[in-house]
């Protein structure tokens, strides 16, 4: 887990090879983060930041993930990068930007690399993107791979279900698994997946697994923050726990805010400029001798 350093003392930032080599060790600590604000709060506590493209239903209320563009990755991406400075910052691909050639998605993951300066990329996909993997993390890419349920493959799957209930959708996953191991990647991602199943794949290759919705089992945990904070209310997984309730504290805000707005105490004298000034002089005024 990320610490704080002596006064002084040069901030060391978590790296991939870091990551992976937290195989069987302490659980590694992650989350998503889409903001600067919201980056500088959480990096102490985390080991790995991810910059994930849920942020096209938790920021931008799109339905799925597939309306994610490199722009607005790349945005959010140079946010959180300037409110880290200890955690690993991975940035999602986003849809139709690496499945095309190995070519295309290294050309695009470059581009998020030295525009962002994250410090590794994540793609969705197993035995099909295990070649692309390889290239890249060949050419100096760190990868963070991602299988299960894989969010942009949505229609695909027919809406957000959880897999591995199936004998071929078991073993399936199980092969993604191994696939992107051996490619090099540096961590996978399990998601939406059956707990003995991921259970399984812990055990059997030689990075780590990081859980949502797999397994306690798995080397690590990464949840949406803003599920975990109570901030995006539109659905909540089974796989969510909830540590704090931000949008009631947001909605009882604003409403305290209209109340006060309303009734003329906000903006009071402490919130004015000049409010001294000009209240003496009024009163000056009002204390002058009136004409006969």
């Amino acid at each position: 887990m990320s610490t704080n350093s002596p006064a002084g003392a040069k901030v060391t930032r978590t790296t991939p090879p870091a990551i992976r080599d937290r195989k069987g060790g302490d659980p590694l600590v992650c989350l998503t983060a889409y903001t600067h604000q919201v980056a500088k709060l959480l990096d102490d506590d985390m080991d790995l930041l991810l910059v994930g493209d849920s942020l096209a239903m938790v920021l931008y209320g799109l339905d799925t993930t597939l309306g994610v563009t490199m722009e607005m990755m790349i945005a959010h991406g140079n946010a959180v990068m300037r409110g880290s400075t200890t955690a690993c910052v991975v940035v999602d691909m986003p849809f139709g930007t690496y499945q095309e050639s190995k070519e295309v998605a290294f050309r695009n993951a470059a581009r998020i690399m030295c525009e962002t300066r994250c410090q590794a990329v994540k793609l969705e996909g197993g035995v099909e993107m295990a070649e692309t993997i390889a290239f890249l993390v060949d050419r100096g890419i760190p990868v963070l791979a991602h299988v299960g349920l894989t969010p942009q493959a949505v229609n695909k799957f027919g809406g957000f279900r959880a897999q591995g209930r199936t004998e071929e959708s078991a073993r399936q996953i199980m092969e993604d698994s191994l696939a992107v191991a051996e490619a090099g990647a540096f961590a996978v991602v399990i998601e939406g997946t059956l707990e003995p199943l991921a259970r399984e794949i812990t055990d059997r290759i030689a990075i780590p697994t990081i859980g949502i919705g797999a397994s306690p089992h798995c080397d690590g945990q990464i949840l949406v923050t803003e599920d975990v904070i109570g901030l995006f209310t539109e659905f909540k997984p089974r796989f969510v726990k909830r540590y704090g309730n931000m949008g009631d504290l947001i909605t009882d805000a604003g409403a305290a805010y209209a109340a006060e707005v309303k009734a003329r105490s906000f903006p009071g004298p402490e919130h004015c400029f000049g409010f001294e000034a000009a209240a003496a002089e009024n009163a000056e005024e009002k204390a002058e001798p009136q004409p006969a």
